[in-house]
């Protein structure tokens, strides 16, 4: 059983936690706020977790990965420390807010005999291993990738204030939120592209609040859709020469049916995992404890190749965080 250590309490960590227990592989023992009664009210729901308000206090306790879900921005500086703690570390969907840092992080795992890892949950989902599988013999023609659903902070930013997701200063919008798992997936099926546009609805501070994008690859293209206020109910789809492979959704698929251009139909055997975050995690937990270098490192190289693409696109877009302006 590894023992967890969270700092983040927001809804998102709930989640992660519940699926932690579920899968048998993780017992949470520590959480760290900024407000002791922050971490009093999360903790609340579970039994037997050490609470801290200081950093250097929670990382001396013998835990032995720790999840971060803090904004986005304070992923990098809070990932450094638990990696130089000894740590292993897993980070909450966008890892980092440029390239460099995640090469950072991935170096300094390397030097503290560490696993960095980045909870982009639908990469790890088995179906993409099945679809993968289904198209190895097929011609891709393109792909339509969305995610975009309306965020319950819109009445606050509709409000006149700032939440974190969309503030500059935290990192936030719908590209880095929402958008990522779009991208996980075509890196995923089909690799690296060669070039990658986005385009965007923004805020003065220029955030974006949904936008779409199109990947580049030698002989097709795909489309990226991200939004946050506004809610897609589309399905995803794959294009190829004999038929179309329709997802009815990028994260968490339930299913996924081919047909082709006489109408024929053929559904892919998908068993849906029964929690949002079970497969992840599982799969973060079985490289702790038997490591396979070679599937570890092509985790590094697909979360380097997307944020990559999460650099370029937000250039492509001028969306620019505080710290950079």
């Amino acid at each position: 059983m590894l023992k967890l250590g969270i700092i983040g309490t927001g809804a998102i960590s709930h989640h992660f936690v519940d699926a932690a227990h579920t899968c048998g592989k993780f017992q949470l023992v520590a959480v760290y706020s900024r407000k002791i009664e922050t971490a009093e009210k999360f903790a609340s729901h579970y039994q037997d977790v050490t609470l801290f308000d200081q950093l250097e206090d929670f990382f001396k306790h013998p835990f032995d990965v720790v999840y971060i879900a803090s904004p986005n921005s304070l992923h990098f500086s809070q990932a450094k420390i638990s990696l130089v703690a000894g740590k292993h570390v897993i980070l909450e969907k966008p890892a980092v807010t440029k390239p460099q840092e995640w090469q950072d992080l991935v170096q300094t795992a390397k030097e503290h005999q560490c696993f960095i890892f980045e909870a982009a949950r639908n990469y790890h989902e088995s179906a993409f291993e099945l679809v993968k599988d289904f198209l190895a013999d097929k011609h891709v023609l393109g792909a339509d990738f969305n995610y975009a659903k309306y965020s319950s902070k819109m009445p606050e930013l509709l409000a006149g204030n700032t939440p974190n997701v969309f503030s500059d200063r935290f990192a936030g919008g719908a590209l880095m939120d929402l958008g990522i798992y779009p991208l996980y997936a075509a890196i995923r099926l089909f690799g690296k592209p060669n070039r990658a546009t986005y385009q965007a609805q923004q805020l003065d501070n220029s955030i974006d609040l949904n936008g779409d994008g199109i990947l580049s690859y030698p002989d097709y293209q795909v489309h990226i859709k991200a939004g946050k206020n506004i809610t897609s109910n589309l399905p995803c789809e794959i294009y190829t020469t004999d038929g179309t492979l329709t997802l009815n959704t990028i994260e968490h698929v339930q299913s996924a049916i081919f047909t082709d251009h006489q109408g024929n139909k053929v559904q892919l055997p998908i068993q849906q995992a029964p929690h949002t975050m079970t497969e992840e995690v599982a799969a973060f937990a079985n490289m702790i404890k038997q490591p396979d270098q070679a599937l570890y490192q092509s985790w590094i190289d697909d979360a380097t190749h997307v944020h990559n693409l999460l650099y370029t696109m937000r250039q492509d877009a001028g969306i620019r965080f505080e710290a950079e302006k």
